[in-house]
């Protein structure tokens, strides 16, 4: 049987370039489907590495008890003085405590392709931004000055919407804005703010609440515990107190889930689109064919290896058509920038992800759609009747 298989398997791939046209239907379907499941992927891997590289497991984010997010949260200046003051927190070198009193806004700036408004995150930082967050980096222009109406934009946020160059003036909430540099930090989500200093967007924002929440940074990662316990179980507090990764992974899950189950069904109503697309390429090259089957039915050969190696030439063209959509997916989406709503309603810019597990998982589909396309006309193969194709021919 196996020497069957063999020599009808390579039979029909001789005669694949004479049905090429045919073949091509199936290849050129799958790689769309393909493309699609992967590129739609790959934005959600993208908004998550993006979020995740925004945590660090000695850094913590201080809301108030109840609030999921910074943008429903509320902080007073009392607050603040009770949580620096607890235990566990890193020093800088003058001994004051590693916290940044932080109020989340949002302010709308246009778009570049589009010109229409967005809600970008601005975000006033306390004075020991640096020492919080010490992988903000400036890449052009210099730091905001406090007091005035001065912030720095993210790499990101620069790259998506106008007026956000060095040097540029951008009006928000009503008011003239410099932008004095543009800076990096390590590609989170800190890329798509803007950042200015807490008192001046207080006073913009015509804010006399306080602040929406506190940042500190760890002396180590295992004093977590001991800062949170601190501070929960304080009276003069009413606080939640999170990891920044296990934040930022609650405000990424939602809209993470949401892009899969989009792009899995967009994917799944191509891919039955694909799989007819086979079957009718499958049936018309088995019926081109039934001619050769007939007489190899009829010298000896089983139905079994007939079988096998229709389905084995749909596999191929699959695979072919699944690595051709991996290609054109990687080739045209991976690292291309986007932006979308992020927890806080405003648009969070990150990099679509190709990874080699998203590639595996489309080829993984195209061999599916390719089996499924490729069975019932195997079947067909082996049992057109010998004589009748025989006589026909």
């Amino acid at each position: 049987m196996f020497k069957q298989l063999t020599a009808v398997t390579w039979m029909n791939l001789q005669t694949l370039p004479q049905r090429w046209g045919a073949s091509s239907v199936i290849v050129i379907g799958i790689a769309g489907v393909v493309a699609v499941l992967v590129s739609m992927l790959a934005m959600g891997v993208g908004f998550q590495h993006t979020l995740a590289d925004s945590g660090r497991a000695d850094r913590v984010i201080i809301l108030r008890g109840g609030s999921d997010a910074e943008l429903n949260s509320n902080l007073t200046r009392a607050d603040i003085d009770v949580i620096a003051s607890a235990p566990g927190l890193a020093k800088d070198a003058l001994g004051k405590p590693a916290l940044s009193n932080e109020l989340v806004t949002v302010a709308n700036v246009p778009k570049i392709d589009t010109g229409t408004d967005a809600n970008v995150t601005l975000r006033g930082v306390g004075a020991k931004l640096l020492t919080v967050r010490p992988e903000i980096r400036l890449v052009s222009g210099r730091m905001f000055h406090p007091a005035v109406r001065e912030l720095i934009a993210g790499a990101g946020a620069a790259k998506q919407f106008r007026g956000l160059t060095t040097g540029s003036i951008l009006r928000l909430r009503n008011a003239d804005w410099t932008v004095t540099g543009v800076f990096t930090s390590n590609g989170d989500i800190h890329e798509s703010e803007l950042l200015a200093d807490v008192d001046t967007v207080t006073s913009a924002i015509e804010r006399t609440a306080g602040y929406s929440s506190a940042i500190g940074l760890l002396a180590s990662a295992d004093s977590f515990n001991a800062f949170k316990d601190a501070l929960t179980t304080d009276p003069r507090l009413k606080v939640e107190v999170q990891r920044e990764p296990d934040y930022y992974a609650a405000q990424s899950k939602d809209l993470s889930k949401t892009i899969k189950v989009v792009g899995t069904t967009v994917a799944a109503i191509m891919a039955i689109g694909a799989m007819f697309g086979a079957l009718n390429s499958m049936y018309s090259a088995v019926a081109t064919r039934s001619l050769e089957i007939a007489t190899l039915r009829a010298i000896g050969f089983g139905g079994v290896p007939i079988v096998i190696s229709v389905l084995i030439e749909a596999l191929l063209l699959s695979l072919l058509g699944g690595l051709l959509g991996a290609a054109l997916a990687w080739l045209f989406f991976n690292g291309h920038s986007v932006s979308t709503l992020g927890g806080a309603f405003a648009q969070v810019v990150f990099k679509l992800t190709v990874t080699r597990t998203l590639i595996v998982t489309g080829i993984v589909w195209a061999c599916m759609i390719g089996i499924l396309g490729g069975l019932f006309p195997a079947l067909r193969a082996a049992r057109i009747p010998v004589a009748e194709a025989l006589r026909a021919a």
